[in-house]
């Protein structure tokens, strides 16, 4: 900004235009979504461009002795590289005073321990904040820099209660389960300037359990996404008679979805019930057309490295995109420096996609492992096409092993560690009360985090906290040093998890 007319902090004002000069050609983006007066106007101002200027037009009656904010959140941007100017604000009193307190901290993810830029910060009075939050955008915020700090000036003294809001999408208003939100339990009474405010923000946990997305995929298996993780999770087919029996359910990972299989596809109408340890959750309806077809294509994934070498001393994994019933060993061919080799192939007695052969493969040997046509049969009595891999062994000497022992500060309380590895996958879970030695064997070198879950409730696992129950979720401190895994080496690294206390 060049110049504003009336000047920023104009004491006693009575305009009913403000003219505001920048330095370049701008543009404006959801003008009124983004710019937000405090107090509010039942009538919105009006904003237009002329030139490298902004004429605001006030259509309402200004409040006698009060200290208005225009807050132009994401608005304005110039118009070469859509820069937007951020944290812009624009304030004047129609009274002597001008409200001139301050709140200063900073946003932090608590799963990552990162700091969080591009977080709203969303300060209501305490007699707005029922009525506003998650209803309405608020009228006091900021925007956290690329150090997750945020500064919010020009409040009035007062009780604020003060949110933190992470969106894909956003509006300035928490209405979504997947959006990131951070809060302080207890309201701020504010007197005189503030800093040192932390917020840490979660993903919280739906309170109810919600299947948001139901679809049958190309190939005829029931994909299901569910809004929550569950810890054993369970699925019945419930309507037509009969085809629960045969169904292969498969979960992810994250136990927050679901891929079911369904031998019998003789059906318009599917009804699927869910389970959590037994507890029934619910219960939706699919439907499909009776004569629907699909196409179905077998397809293999290996347990290979990005360069397609095995892990030495390991068997080869042979993923079947479908699940099948049947094999035929006769149909694979394994050649170790193009000869022919004797191997054992074994179906997995859990997991039906999932087929091991069994060799003793050997480092610097070239191996290619052949698949012929008619080789497998998947639950839908369809065949594989022709298909081959060619892959070798890793070096034993590529391969560490990392034993990380932790001292624990408090052998009354229970503690979750993991450990991560540089894409931030969390690769060993160990739940502990006491001193406990963490042993990875043979793994890759590279570079490794700890994080350290102070399991509050002993449920082993991480919880999420509730804004509407005022709860902030468990704490979270993670290992500053990044760990380095070096080749053929063993490492060993002692690590004394701090107090819970001592956590910000």
């Amino acid at each position: 900004m060049l110049k504003a007319t009336p000047a920023d902090m104009t004491r006693h004002f009575n305009a009913k235009n403000i003219t505001i000069e920048f330095d370049e050609y701008f543009k404006l983006s959801n003008q009124y979504s983004e710019i937000v007066m405090s107090p509010a106007m039942e009538k919105s101002p009006e904003y237009k461009i002329s030139g490298k200027k902004l004429v605001i037009n006030l259509r309402d009656t200004l409040q006698p002795n009060t200290t208005y904010t225009l807050n132009f959140g994401k608005a304005i941007a110039d118009v070469n590289e859509s820069n937007v100017l951020k944290n812009f604000t624009y304030v004047f009193s129609t009274g002597e005073h001008i409200d001139s307190l301050s709140v200063a901290g900073n946003v932090t993810n608590v799963e990552t321990g990162e700091k969080e830029k591009e977080a709203t910060v969303m300060l209501f009075p305490l007699n707005q904040d029922s009525v506003m939050f998650g209803k309405k955008k608020p009228s006091i915020f900021a925007t956290t820099d690329s150090s997750g700090n945020f500064s919010i000036n020009n409040l009035h003294d007062g009780y604020y209660r003060i949110y933190a809001l992470k969106e894909a999408s956003p509006n300035k208003i928490y209405d979504n389960d997947q959006e990131l939100i951070g809060f302080l339990k207890n309201p701020i009474h504010l007197t005189k300037d503030t800093s040192g405010i932390v917020l840490k923000l979660f993903k919280q946990q739906p309170e109810k359990f919600r299947v948001v997305d139901r679809n049958f995929d190309g190939d005829g298996k029931l994909a299901f996404t569910f809004n929550k993780p569950l810890t054993n999770p369970s699925v019945k087919v419930v309507y037509p008679p009969g085809v629960d029996e045969s169904k292969y359910v498969e979960f992810s990972k994250t136990k927050d979805s679901a891929r079911v299989y369904l031998r019998n596809m003789d059906f318009d109408s599917l009804r699927v019930a869910f389970f959590d340890n037994g507890k029934a959750l619910d219960t939706i309806t699919k439907k499909k057309g009776r004569k629907e077809t699909f196409t179905r294509i077998i397809t293999f994934r290996y347990n290979l490295d990005n360069d397609g070498r095995l892990k030495p001393g390991s068997d080869l994994q042979i993923n079947s995109i479908l699940p099948l019933e049947s094999f035929d060993q006769g149909q694979f061919s394994l050649t170790e420096d193009s000869v022919p080799v004797n191997f054992t192939l074994q179906k997995d007695a859990n997991n039906l996609k999932l087929l091991n052969l069994k060799y003793r493969f050997r480092e610097k040997s070239d191996y290619q492992l052949t698949i012929n046509e008619d080789a497998v049969t998947d639950i839908y009595g369809d065949k594989n096409k022709k298909t081959f891999k060619r892959f070798t062994v890793n070096k034993t000497e590529n391969y560490g092993t990392l034993t990380i022992k932790l001292n624990v500060p408090d052998t009354t309380r229970a503690y979750v560690a993991q450990v991560l590895n540089s894409q931030k996958q969390v690769l060993r879970t160990v739940s502990m009360t006491k001193n406990t030695a963490v042993v990875l064997k043979d793994f890759l070198t590279g570079k490794y985090r700890v994080r350290i879950i102070y399991d509050d409730n002993r449920n082993d696992i991480w919880d999420s906290g509730s804004v509407k129950g005022g709860r902030q979720p468990e704490k979270i401190w993670i290992y500053e040093k990044e760990i380095n895994l070096r080749a053929n080496w063993e490492t060993e690294e002692s690590i004394d998890v701090p107090r819970e206390s001592n956590l910000p």
